[in-house]
């Protein structure tokens, strides 16, 4: 057989395959999280954020120009993705045929072999097209599926490399990598982890005998290699740039950007010379290398795009990298919080307070252009403006580093020990105070969160030992690898248990293997999970086939061919394990991870492609080829790609789902049109996602989304200030060297008048003011302290001096621009009294009041509502008004319930609210036939919780037909089955029941116990010890469980009662023990008399007996002490008393048998009597 064309027919139908399937499971629209500014920044060419990806916006622009109208634009970026990842699978099968053929052709190459070594690549291709983390990425527009395809392309670049070698031309490929390593930085940096490896190749293939001094040698420059392109090259171009454009500009005088073209101009001319000269000196090595560097820069010249763009003002331009400084920032990430990997601050430095020695270290300076004079000009205090780390609180390894997930550190991984500093051991009160929490942490009676408030507390009377190298080596093992690692790569090659996210439970997010021995011996048992779970779409089980099979090609690559292995580990060790050390996460990241990891299951693949060779090489040894061939090549294929495609289809088909698109339409429905309203974003799905209506879709561009964390930024309040579509600039009166970068970053509190209230007005005429008096050095000089050693920064700092702020009212502005209707003018108040924090204000926060003050109630202003911390809403959460989806500030008071604060935050016009939910686009959300992700399922929360609040305010305004209505809608489009969260849709069961609607309450009461139900016999399986480690969960469920019930007594539906009744109560038993038997009881009171009520007379009395039975055995136990003791329990007695006659009233109303009341009667008397003695 001719193999090489039936190695280029096999390739092109793994694309086509490949293809076919992501075409038939590809989202048609913007996706959750990044996928929907990707989609806005690509069709636009606009700047998304940091680092970047220009070429795959450049690209992702042709896809959309493809569209044939605004609509398909989503689907036309998305497709992107399709096609990248189609040329993965084919790059990786000739890459998986390139490297089997070289292992079987030493022995033999007849067509039975040859016809193997295609059957290898199709398994190891599609078996990675098809596993459950790449095809993710390859239906939705981010940029790993494009990353991936560039890592498979330079990694088959690089074996044809080391094929032609020897040969006169065969550098050329070198420089195509190194073009292609150019590209990568314009897409994401996936494709560089590639470069050890093909040193690697480089190496074996130039050395005829390896040592290992040479083969260490050759490992560390392959690292060095990776580490010059990506630390030293790049930047350092970028950095020249920089440093050429201030020169040129403010110490020659040249005009703006003179220096950015003289850098171009000289690295062109540095190129030209020394390639002219290495050509002419035939110095073909140092040639050679000056076309990669130069190739290299060739393809990261798409990074030209950004500041191309950004000085364009586009609408989205994230971090506004508009010249070569700025630009570099971007590449540095500068806009995130510093992550140290070798050395560097622990989670612990929260605690430590400044160094003693360094207590504060320079920030970097921030250039920008005054027009005026014509040069770059610093605008921030960069001298000394950070407060340093403690140096006690550094070390080798610095894993557990990120201060904000100090509790989750401490409360999977151990707390860290403290003791009273020496100079503090004689203070009797602070040691006391030390000595309780001790003893109260060693009894159990205080938890991580109180643990981490008293260090916050006393951390400056205590030392806090930081975690020492060992923990942190143990963390790095066991959850950036072990968790963060190993479980994703056990979901693509063993199993996944469900869609949701993990959290060191062992309920959601682990992988599986399908086997049940092994799962029950991980995961307990599996054999009676609650249908929610065992029906999950993300419930993968592939029975370890893969893993088995990639081993084998492991272990057989390592037989054959060690040099070979050694350059596959490397690749599957740099685009796994090392990344995991070079990301340095925290617990917990906001969502799963795998998907950055794709390289590495890469390299997995090409293993499980040659275990096919490993397979047919046992099968062989006792079957001849033409019986063993057909054989390996059927169980191969239907142990591995088919197995994956069959259990991986059903929740990675995104056709037909709209889900994220209607979320976003809803939020800017939800807005009423047509009066400039602003809205206030929080997080990426709410904001991105109203990107993208607006930018693409052309979606309700009347309203101004502001993001509350990008406010904190100069780039993004610039942007702000300006029209967008049909939406006005943000009212502000801030100017720009107010709030440029590390100015008013932070303003402090000082409560010097805080008797005194001030109006919004003074205030923000007080932090926007350049005077001196309003600055912290005024006040230190105040009292006396030298500035000598404190930073400018610090001086330079505005402080408020009171917290007591009054917004004024403009009742006209309110009514004329319709924050308020007209009827409900008698309800607007004068004034609203806020009260700051009094720590101080972040620029984001001062950014909001700045907007509010200058706005005085022109324009409508909302919010998503995506957190319920006050400072999101203004200090208002008061006055707020619930419109749909989203949150209206409105001048009219509405107090949260304190037992409920949730559920009553904000007032609501029903009527107002019906009209928008009743127009929503719910993007066929009701259809059993799409993929219902975790973020679509837990968007239901708003929209059920919301629309319940809907319902009952329109029962209380008596139009129960409407009521009844909108919760149709609700169980029509978030049905229980498909979207769960049962504790979301008790509300609506109540809802129905008030509004009289009682067969329907009856359905959803009966669906959701039967859930209920289910969770509980699957924790009774559970042994104590395991059940008291999933407490949180198990008690939460028993808990949603007798609200349930509780909903149906208080509907007085008695006949459901009676049928749910005994299996809750059979269920919830087993799990008495963790309330102890009192507790656990006496919560059961209130259903005594609707079991009465249901005619359920022996398990009234049964229950009823039970809960006597606690009352008169506590209050035994209180006779066991002394008199005089129980003097001190005299108001507890009184309370247990009253209970339990509380409850003998109840039975006495109710029972119709005189023997059990008079037997009751008799018992309580004689029970109580013993305590006559008391008052």
């Amino acid at each position: 057989m001719n193999f090489r064309v039936w190695n280029l027919r096999l390739g092109w139908f793994a694309f086509a395959i490949s293809l076919l399937s992501y075409l038939l499971t590809v989202e048609p629209t913007a996706s959750y999280w990044d996928c929907g500014e990707y989609i806005a920044t690509a069709a636009k060419l606009q700047v998304g954020h940091p680092p970047g990806a220009p070429f795959f916006q450049m690209v992702g622009a042709v896809f959309a120009v493809l569209a044939p109208n605004a609509e398909y634009i989503a689907l036309s970026v998305n497709m992107m993705s399709v096609l990248a990842s189609s040329f993965t699978v084919l790059f990786l099968f000739w890459t998986i045929t390139g490297i089997a053929r070289r292992l079987v052709s030493e022995q033999t190459d007849d067509n039975h072999t040859q016809i193997l070594v295609l059957i290898a690549g199709i398994v190891g291709a599609l078996g990675f097209g098809y596993t459950d983390s790449f095809w993710f990425n390859a239906v939705e527009a981010e940029v790993y599926a494009m990353a991936t395809c560039i890592l498979s392309i330079l990694f088959w670049l690089g074996l044809r490399w080391e094929a032609d070698m020897d040969k006169p031309r065969g550098d050329r490929w070198l420089v195509l990598i190194a073009f292609v390593v150019g590209l990568s930085f314009g897409v994401h940096f996936m494709g560089l982890l590639t470069i050890p490896a093909i040193g690697m190749l480089y190496y074996f293939k130039t050395t005829e005998t390896v040592t290992i001094k040479g083969f260490v040698l050759a490992n560390i420059l392959s690292v060095a290699v990776l580490l010059f392109i990506f630390k030293l090259l790049l930047p350092s171009t970028l950095s020249y740039f920089g440093y050429a454009e201030v020169f040129f500009v403010n110490q020659i005088g040249l005009p703006f950007h003179s220096g950015t073209i003289t850098a171009a101009l000289s690295l062109v001319a540095f190129f030209v010379y020394t390639l002219k000269l290495t050509h002419l000196k035939s110095w073909v090595q140092l040639n050679t290398a000056l076309l990669c560097v130069l190739f290299i820069l060739v393809g990261f010249s798409s990074w030209l795009m950004l500041p191309i763009r950004a000085n364009s003002n586009t609408v989205i331009n994230e971090n506004a990298p508009a010249d070569a400084r700025a630009l570099l920032a971007y590449y540095n990430l500068e806009q995130y919080p510093d992550t140290h990997l070798f050395y560097g601050p622990m989670f612990t430095d929260m605690y430590a307070g400044q160094d003693e020695n360094t207590p504060y270290v320079d920030a970097k300076p921030k250039y920008e252009k005054d027009d005026k004079t014509g040069r770059y000009i610093i605008v921030n205090a960069w001298e000394n403006a950070q407060i340093n780390s403690n140096s006690k609180h550094e070390g080798i390894l610095p894993r557990m580093w990120s201060s904000g997930n100090a509790i989750n550190y401490m409360t999977y991984y151990g707390t860290v020990d403290f003791d009273v500093k020496p100079e503090y051991r004689n203070e009797e009160d602070l040691v006391e105070a030390v000595n309780s929490f001790i003893s109260e942490w060693n009894e159990g009676r205080a938890d991580v969160d109180e643990y981490h408030n008293f260090l916050t507390t006393y951390a400056a009377y205590l030392d806090i030992e930081k975690p020492s190298f060992f923990d942190n080596l143990h963390y790095m093992f066991d959850f950036q690898m072990g968790y963060m690692y190993w479980r994703y790569f056990m979901w693509n090659f063993s199993g996944r248990q469900n869609d949701l996210q993990g959290k060191l439970d062992p309920v959601n997010g682990n992988w599986i293997s399908g086997i049940p021995f092994v799962d029950n011996w991980r995961l307990g048992p599996q054999d009676m999970l609650p249908s929610e779970l065992a029906n999950n779409k993300g419930k993968n089980k592939y029975y370890m086939l893969p893993l088995l099979m990639g081993i084998l090609g492991f272990a057989f690559l390592y037989r054959k061919d060690p040099k070979r292995f050694w350059v596959m580990l490397l690749l599957f060790l740099f685009t796994g394990l090392a990344l995991k050390v070079y990301l340095n996460e925290r617990v917990f990241e906001p969502r799963e991870r795998d998907y950055a990891l794709v390289g590495s299951f890469y390299a997995f693949s090409i293993f499980i492609g040659l275990g096919v060779l490993a397979l047919s090489e046992r099968i062989q040894s006792f079957l001849r080829p033409r019986i063993a061939v057909p054989i390996v090549g059927v169980l191969s294929l239907l142990c591995v790609p088919v197995l994956l495609a069959s259990e991986n289809w059903d929740d990675h088909d995104r056709s037909s789902r709209y889900t994220a698109q209607s979320t976003a339409k809803a939020y800017l429905d939800s807005v009423e049109g047509d009066v400039d309203a602003m809205i206030f974003t929080i997080g990426d799905n709410d904001t991105f996602a109203i990107w993208y209506a607006q930018e693409i879709e052309g979606y309700r561009t009347d309203v101004r989304s502001i993001n509350t964390q990008l406010l904190a930024t100069d780039w993004y309040i610039d942007q702000l200030k300006r029209r967008t579509y049909t939406s006005s600039p943000i009212p502000s009166q801030l100017e720009h060297r107010q709030y440029a970068y590390g100015v008013r970053d932070y303003i402090k509190h000082e409560a010097l008048l805080d008797s005194v209230r001030w109006s919004l007005n003074d205030f923000m005429r007080w932090v926007s003011s350049d005077q001196p008096r309003t600055q912290y050095k005024f006040l230190l000089e105040q009292y006396g302290v030298s500035t000598t050693n404190i930073p400018k920064s610090t001086q330079q700092m505005i402080y408020y001096p009171t917290n007591q702020i009054r917004v004024p009212v403009n009742k006209e502005n309110v009514l004329k621009s319709g924050v308020v209707k007209p009827e409900d003018a008698g309800l607007i108040v004068d004034y609203i009294d806020i009260d700051l924090p009094t720590s101080g204000l972040y620029k984001n926060r001062l950014m909001m009041l700045d907007i509010l003050h200058n706005n005085d109630w022109e324009r409508p202003i909302y919010f998503t509502g995506g957190s319920y911390d006050a400072s999101e809403y203004f200090w208002m959460k008061d006055y707020l008004q619930l419109d749909g989806l989203v949150y209206k500030l409105v001048p009219i008071k509405t107090p949260l319930d304190p037992n409920n604060p949730f559920q009553s935050m904000g007032r609501i016009d029903a009527n107002l609210m019906y009209d928008i939910v009743m127009k929503w686009d719910w993007g066929n959300s009701d259809s059993p036939d799409i993929y219902h992700d975790p973020e679509t399922r837990k968007n239901s929360i708003s929209f059920r919780s919301n629309i319940t609040r809907l319902a009952n305010a329109l029962i209380e305004e008596e139009q129960a037909e409407k009521a009844i209505a909108v919760l149709d809608l609700a169980m029509e489009k978030m049905p229980i089955e498909t979207f769960g969260y049962y504790s979301l849709v008790t509300p609506i069961a109540s809802a129905y029941y008030r509004a009289g609607a009682t067969e329907k309450p009856q359905q959803i009461v009966q669906k959701i116990a039967t859930g209920y139900q289910e969770y509980m016999r699957y924790y009774a399986q559970w042994d104590n010890d395991d059940q008291l480690a999933l407490m949180e969960d198990l008690v939460g469920n028993v808990e949603r469980y007798k609200s349930l019930l509780t909903e149906v007594v208080q509907a007085r539906d008695y006949e459901t009662l009676a049928a749910i009744y005994d299996p809750f109560y059979e269920s919830i038993l087993p799990f008495s023990y963790i309330y102890g038997k009192y507790d656990f009881y006496t919560e059961l009171t209130p259903f005594v008399a609707g079991l009465y009520a249901a005619d359920q007379l022996e398990l009234a009395r049964e229950l009823s007996g039970h809960i006597a039975q606690q009352y008169i055995d506590l209050l035994n136990r209180f006779l066991t002490l002394e008199k005089e003791q129980l003097t001190y329990f005299e108001m507890e007695i009184g309370i247990e008393i009253e209970a339990y006659k509380s409850l003998v009233s109840t039975i006495k109303r109710n029972e119709t048998d005189p023997e059990v009341v008079e037997k009751l009667q008799n018992t309580y008397v004689e029970t109580v009597g013993q305590f006559t003695f008391l008052d």
